[in-house]
């Protein structure tokens, strides 16, 4: 669907804030987008939103486009359509749509970002032909370098186009374009305009972040990510961007950050994007973080790596970090903070497991444990976890996604039933945490195939042999109403 007018008069704000004397010019637009209509439809009168692409190439020259129709050399662009979800979509398509010059081959700059350098106001004749009435254009044009240094092949859509020039920034055909073209002092070299932070503990784990997976239009849905983000103008410098990143996302201050490398992806709106990747050490708890996006945050070692939902760019990357940074070789894990104050005499270490309880239509979710895993080889078993220097749920939502693609709502998750057991009496005690999650996404995956070879949905009256015994009496306790179970003390 085409952009709001709300989103749209924010961008129209964000450029009268830098051109307030234009503010008179653009009166109709602005009292367009007050009006219940949608101000990028080619029938909206007396006047309706276009978009241009402004595309510089090495030698800072602009591309222009001759139209059959009007005999004008302008930049490529046109009107906005359905499918467009944001103006700078609108624009990608049209100069891709025109000249054969694809997204991926473009990038933003670092100057305008993805705000539009010009909103041109110009008025278009009656079109008897067409029935349209004289109207006018409010253009929106987006700034765009040639991502490789060799241009891109042009083909142009004949029946719309005559002719391709590049031209020097002193002969652009729009005045108004020309003098801000002029005065940004565009270079046409990219350089990144995103920054990431690989923040690893210096023992070798790394800190990942699980990005929403019910949001397409935003960066990496549902995978394991890096923390960081887009330049914004307060920026001085991209260090200022993943530290102002860090803060906003995770509550998160990390001094130390040293450039890594620069990595290219492809954005959402389908443009090249360089990315500066910092690296730095931190190793505190990241339960304890205010993580204002996403799922979670949680420490992962490489080994991980395979079984993750994660781009693999990010996983290369990752790798490779890991490779240059080894974890040393008999040293003990570093802790998570401060070190625990003295256990009280007589106590011993009690292993905390937790475990997910999903019911649905009467029937519980089991994972076939592999025949070699090292515990319950062969047996069926709730999904389940160790939990680690992290808080149960937080435990609970980083297994369900790490071992089944399960995306658990916090909101939505109870304790139901607490086993404390021993299975030997030369073991560790155990405590059991089942906890009950009522909301989740996902369709249950095989994340973890050395560790589970099949999931399957059981109804809880006849479950399969063999099972794990303390699941069989959780399940069977939660089903009765009993909040607790003992089992192994007797021996």
């Amino acid at each position: 669907m085409p952009p709001t007018s709300s989103a749209i008069r924010k961008t129209v704000e964000a450029y009268l804030g830098r051109h307030p004397d234009e503010r008179d010019a653009l009166t109709g637009l602005l009292a367009a987008l007050e009006r219940p209509v949608d101000v990028t439809a080619r029938t909206t009168l007396p006047g309706h939103v276009t978009c241009s692409a402004v595309v510089v190439d090495r030698q800072r020259r602009v591309l222009h486009i001759r139209h059959r129709a009007t005999g004008l050399t302008l930049t490529p662009g046109g009107h906005v359509e359905p499918e467009d979800r944001t103006l700078l979509a609108a624009a990608l398509r049209e100069v891709s749509e025109e000249t054969g010059i694809a997204p991926g081959t473009l990038c933003l700059t670092r100057h305008m970002l993805a705000s539009p350098i010009d909103i041109d106001v110009h008025d278009i004749d009656a079109d008897p032909s067409k029935g349209e009435p004289a109207h006018r254009h409010y253009d929106f044009r987006y700034v765009f370098y040639l991502a490789d240094d060799k241009p891109p092949r042009i083909t142009l859509q004949d029946e719309e186009v005559s002719g391709a020039h590049w031209l020097a920034l002193s002969e652009v055909t729009s005045p108004n374009l020309r003098a801000k073209l002029l005065h940004a002092q565009l270079d046409g070299q990219p350089k990144p305009v995103n920054a990431s932070a690989i923040i690893h503990d210096g023992d070798g784990r790394y800190l990942l972040h699980l990005r929403d997976a019910d949001k397409p239009w935003i960066w990496e849905p549902g995978c394991w990510s890096l923390l960081g983000g887009g330049r914004e103008p307060q920026d001085r410098t991209l260090l200022d961007t993943v530290r102002r990143e860090l803060r906003e996302e995770a509550g998160l201050t990390l001094t130390g950050l040293e450039p890594y490398a620069v990595e290219h992806v492809t954005g959402t709106d389908g443009t090249r994007l360089p990315i500066q990747l910092f690296s730095g050490r931190w190793n505190g708890d990241p339960t304890r973080l205010s993580l204002a996006e996403g799922v979670m945050l949680a420490w992962v070692r490489p080994e991980k790596f395979p079984y993750m939902t994660m781009l693999p760019s990010t996983r290369t990357l990752l790798e490779r970090h890991a490779a240059e940074h080894p974890a040393p070789v008999g040293k003990p894990a570093v802790a998570a903070g401060p070190a625990p104050a003295e256990a009280p005499t007589g106590t011993v270490l009690n292993v905390v497991g937790v475990h997910l309880y999903l019911e649905r239509d009467g029937q519980i979710l089991l994972g076939l444990r592999h025949p070699d895993s090292a515990y319950a080889g062969g047996s069926w078993h709730v999904l389940a976890g160790h939990c680690q220097a992290e808080a149960a749920t937080a435990c609970l939502l980083r297994e369900a996604y790490e071992e089944a693609g399960l995306v658990i709502d916090p909101a939505g998750v109870e304790l139901v039933h607490t086993v404390h057991m021993r299975e030997r009496p030369a073991d560790s005690p155990r405590i059991q945490l089942f906890f009950r999650a009522r909301r989740w996404e996902g369709t249950p995956q095989l994340r973890e195939p050395d560790r589970c070879v099949a999931w399957q949905w059981w109804n809880a009256k006849d479950l399969p042999e063999p099972i794990v015994p303390y699941t069989r009496a959780a399940i069977e306790g939660i089903r009765a109403g009993r909040v607790y179970t003992e089992l192994g003390w007797g021996r």
